[in-house]
């Protein structure tokens, strides 16, 4: 090989360190070297090889020796630069009870603004959104809100999820802000669109009072809003914005119920307008400051609809979860069965204050959520420069290792939440102090069912959240489609012939399957990790 040929290999190597760094395989090498304009007729005379495939074996073969094992690309050295510090096996290992303590007590803290409403209705009788003055048709009419606002929000919750999130990383800031608030127009506009149709079918077919749909619509575009502007506050990493604007929501609503005579509705009314409100200024903030230094690559308005359409598997999936949530409610308060029903569908209290009692257990686990799509992305991350590809079964052992003891885990904090939960149920101190009534043995019955519900929902949720970590989420929404179906049928049929109560069965039933079903494909996907992990890039 000629001093001239020499020169060019090393140029040639550079290259594709800079573009690749530790590749895959020789076709990945192959692949780089013809992006870069060189030709088959070039190789002989410039670098001395035969083809590009040989050439590309070649370079494969000296950039896959042990010295080049912590090889990077161009990106992830700028990455490493801004952000990242290499995670030593050693340092993970003896720091992860520190992880573990840190994602944890993360996960929970993220669930201060719940945390906030259960301890205003105890303590007060009164929270953001609930009243424990209301009567059977108000509770119905802001329920139904409630439900109707999650609902129709919850899939473009997703999509500001996953859309702003892929400008946001790219540093495409101005795009980010501009989808954010186009996407939170579509989502307002949708609600009221499906209020007109409902008011139209009210006209002709009388299913409530024209004031009940009035209320109704007020509460769920103003929780449609809420949901809407603080879902980009994850996406921007300033979760902490979610605490306070809904804690001083509550806090403002509470002074004017105390307070004033300000009539219940409004106060409700200002208070999740001002919660929805805080997001809105901060976020106008935040972008104005860091817009001052950093434009973006792209000055145009992002093509909402499309960004929609590409991710309509997110969409989906974020609307049918809701539906999922609040079937069973809707199946039990839809049926005159063992119960008078004045309108089609009519709040039942002791069921409602079952569920409630029962989605303490998805609450009380998302610490665990937190720390275990935290500890899997880390670890793999560290796994995926530790092992060459040629030992790309060991990787996925170790990845399904790990995934393995976030089960058990899971297995260990549900008892300990399960304890917990049986307690508030029996002891004087629990609900019973709080609420200065007894719990009806229909309460206890549904939180129990209800209880192990969440229970299998909540471990199928993590097994989502694996798999959505590497774009595989087609799966996901399959099996939650399935789940659904499950639900609705299993709790029509027992909510109609047996008592409304067993609608709860469905919900039970439908999680059973959304965990299984998932556990089953989660686990072949560990088998193929690898395959999955450079596909998503």
């Amino acid at each position: 090989m000629s001093k001239h040929q020499q020169e060019r290999l090393y140029q040639l190597i550079e290259a594709v360190k800079l573009r690749n760094g530790k590749p895959v395989n020789a076709r990945v090498v192959s692949a780089t070297i013809e992006s870069l304009g060189i030709r088959d007729v070039d190789i002989k005379e410039d670098y001395g090889f035969t083809s590009i495939p040989e050439l590309g074996l070649h370079i494969f073969n000296l950039l896959n020796t042990p010295e080049f094992r912590g090889l990077q690309n161009e990106a992830q050295l700028i990455s490493d630069h801004k952000k990242r510090q290499t995670i030593r096996l050693s340092n993970y290992l003896s720091g992860r009870s520190q992880l573990f303590v840190k994602d944890y007590s993360t996960g929970l803290f993220h669930l201060l603004p719940v945390a906030v409403q259960i301890l205003s209705i105890i303590i007060f009788g009164f929270s953001l959104w609930a009243f424990v003055g209301f009567n059977k048709l108000q509770s119905t009419s802001v329920v139904l809100g409630v439900v109707i606002g999650l609902v129709v929000t919850g899939g473009f919750v997703q999509v500001i999820g996953k859309q702003v999130s892929f400008y946001w990383y790219n540093e495409d800031f101005l795009m980010a802000k501009k989808a954010i608030y186009q996407i939170i127009g579509i989502g307002l506009k949708s609600i009221a669109v499906l209020f007109l149709v409902i008011g139209a079918i009210n006209c002709f077919i009388f299913l409530y009072p024209f004031q009940f749909i009035v209320i109704t619509f007020i509460y769920a575009f103003l929780i449609g809003l809420l949901l809407l502007t603080l879902a980009p506050l994850y996406t921007i990493k300033q979760r902490y914005i979610i605490s306070i604007s809904v804690t001083v929501g509550t806090l403002v609503a509470l002074g004017l119920h105390f307070f004033t005579k300000t009539p219940i509705y409004l106060v409700h009314w200002l208070g999740i307008l001002i919660s929805a409100i805080i997001p809105i200024i901060y976020l106008q903030w935040f972008f104005k400051r860091i817009l001052k230094t950093k434009q973006g690559i792209n000055n145009g308005t992002p093509k909402i609809m499309l960004a929609i359409y590409r991710n309509l598997d997110y969409f989906f999936y974020g609307l049918l979860y809701y539906v999922f949530i609040f079937t069973d409610r809707i199946l039990a308060w839809s049926t005159s069965l063992n119960r008078d029903l004045p309108y089609v569908v009519y709040y039942e209290k002791d069921y409602e204050i079952g569920m409630d009692l029962a989605i303490l257990v998805f609450f009380l686990l998302a610490g665990v959520l937190e720390y275990s799509v935290a500890a899997f992305s880390r670890f793999m991350e560290f796994h995926q420069y530790k092992e060459r590809y040629s030992d790309r079964k060991l990787f996925n052992a170790k990845m399904r290792d790990s995934y393995m003891s976030h089960v058990k885990l899971f297995a260990g904090s549900t008892l300990v939440i399960a304890l917990l939960l049986y307690l508030v149920i029996v002891k004087p101190w629990g609900y019973e102090a709080g609420f200065d009534e007894q719990l009806s043995d229909l309460s206890i019955k549904v939180s129990i069912l209800g209880g192990f519900g969440y229970l299998f929902l909540t471990f199928g949720m993590l097994n989502v959240l694996y798999l959505y970590t590497l774009n595989v989420q087609k799966a996901a929404l399959r099996i939650l489609i399935i789940a659904l179906l499950t639900n609705i049928i299993i709790g029509l049929f027992f909510s109609r012939m047996v008592s409304y109560e067993y609608a709860v069965l469905g919900m039970l039933i439908g999680s059973l399957v959304f965990a299984v079903l998932t556990t089953r494909f989660t686990l072949k996907f560990f088998k193929k990790l690898d395959y999955y992990y450079y596909a998503s890039y």
